[in-house]
């Protein structure tokens, strides 16, 4: 009960801390994009970058990313999606901290109950067998809700710690997703696209062809 205890108690503050670190990303905050857009579209580049900049959010980074490395003519496609890729990577791991730890915990801590169960179980029919002929019901029931706390213990941390992962981890996807997407359009500004997403479009394209 003490470990499950700990466990909550971490589990708690994982959650606070990355919904903090959420908000404070304004992660789902993505009027900026447009915004930058239109004056790259103007040709701009110095007004895209000052927009970008005066946000927190990870796409925003990316997206600056982006158009610094296609505006320069030194940097070849490849260079532009090594280095954009690598900026995407580093946001989305620092996205990504203590979500592993929160996985774990909501894991671990039915197990961790079970176990309880089964020690306190183990426990409450040696007190039985200790008893010999004078045997008190109450000693094994006793024994037996004592045992079976530590059960529901443990799905009480894992359930509330299970859904918080999992909404935590559909923002992250939401977030890749919207740096892929800003990227892709940075760069066919430029015209840096990374061949692989060109064929991957080719490919939708000639599939939907087929399909009419």
């Amino acid at each position: 009960m003490w470990v499950l205890l700990a466990m909550s108690v971490l589990a708690a503050a994982i959650i606070l801390l990355k919904l903090f670190q959420f908000f404070r990303s304004g992660l789902r905050r993505l009027d900026f994009v447009d915004a930058a857009l239109a004056s790259l579209q103007q040709g701009n580049y110095d007004s895209a970058l000052r927009v970008l900049q005066q946000q927190h959010s990870p796409v925003a980074h990316v997206m600056a990313c982006a158009i610094r490395c296609g505006a320069d003519p030194a940097m070849t496609t490849k260079d532009v999606e090594a280095e954009v890729s690598r900026i995407g990577s580093a946001q989305i791991r620092n996205l990504e901290s203590w979500l592993r730890g929160l996985s774990s915990i909501a894991h671990l801590s039915p197990l961790l109950g079970l176990l309880g169960t089964v020690t306190g179980m183990i426990a409450a029919f040696m007190s039985l067998e200790a008893a010999g002929s004078r045997v008190d019901p109450s000693i094994l029931s006793g024994g037996i809700w004592e045992a079976l706390l530590t059960t529901a213990f443990g799905l009480t941390v894992a359930i509330p710690a299970m859904a918080a992962f999992y909404y935590l981890e559909g923002e992250v996807d939401r977030v890749r997703a919207a740096m892929k997407d800003v990227s892709i359009r940075v760069l066919r500004h430029f015209g840096k696209t990374p061949v692989s997403i060109s064929n991957r479009d080719d490919d939708k394209i000639e599939d939907e062809t087929h399909g009419i």
